[in-house]
């Protein structure tokens, strides 16, 4: 095997990368209906805060697997 040159293995150089974001920063958070990359991004905060909140529950009422 030959040794890695250094040239070779610049993993922090993303200059030649062609990197174009979909949707701008500041878009990412905006509240907008529809079928959209915004929405998408709230409906999985929204589902992972349910699933927080039920695992929570069933912890602290020591349930069992939801009461099963």
């Amino acid at each position: 095997m030959a040794p890695i040159d250094s040239r070779e293995l610049n993993l922090t150089d993303v200059s030649e990368t062609d990197v174009t974001p979909l949707v701008p920063k500041e878009e990412l958070n905006a509240w907008k209906r529809g079928f959209t990359p915004q929405a998408e991004i709230w409906n999985g905060r929204f589902a992972m805060l349910g699933v927080t909140l039920v695992l929570a529950t069933v912890l602290i009422l020591n349930w069992g697997w939801l009461g099963f």
